[in-house]
């Protein structure tokens, strides 16, 4: 019940506190405030540019495929063009970096690598081609087998250049 009265009271004071009380700090500020002005800053003057007559008949095409394309010679394959009627071997199916190389052994006195794609085990020796960028395997040793291929640059010329497959370690079982 005390509880009650002590409430009761609280919100008697507040009551008595409200409205009339904060009438002079209301009059002040509507004084102060009509008083006040914004400073602006003048806008900026506005440049006017001259026009351009445009003709567009009389000027290339930015879009034209010449233009987007370096102009390559018809038929000159270049020097180091691989041979177009030569017959794919399977490994020429496979990006070079989904190829491994999981051993390498000798046959007839020659090395010969164990190229895995797949699922499937492909023995290579020198002379085989794989990958997709007519890749010529040149040389097999224990850790790695050299290829050298040929690409196609933007001007139509191939470039040969060396990459290599290593020989991956077999994944321990858990």
């Amino acid at each position: 019940m005390r509880k009650v009265w002590l409430m009761l009271g609280i919100g008697l004071l507040l009551l008595g506190c409200s409205g009339e009380e904060h009438e002079d700090l209301k009059n002040w500020m509507a004084d102060q405030a009509k008083d006040m002005r914004p400073k602006l800053m003048p806008l900026p003057k506005l440049e006017t540019f001259p026009s351009v007559d445009y003709d567009a008949a009389a000027l290339v095409d930015p879009f034209q495929a010449s233009r987007l394309e370096p102009e390559k010679r018809p038929g000159a394959r270049g020097a180091n063009a691989p041979d177009p009627n030569r017959r794919r071997e399977p490994l020429e199916a496979y990006p070079l970096e989904s190829l491994r190389m999981v051993g390498q052994m000798m046959m007839n006195g020659r090395p010969v690598a164990l190229i895995q794609a797949d699922k499937t085990i492909y023995q290579v020796k020198a002379g085989n081609y794989m990958g997709q960028n007519f890749g010529l395997v040149t040389k097999i040793s224990e850790t790695e087998v050299v290829l050298k291929e040929l690409i196609e640059d933007a001007n139509g010329d191939w470039v040969g250049r060396e990459s290599t497959i290593q020989l991956q370690e077999p994944e321990a079982k858990k």
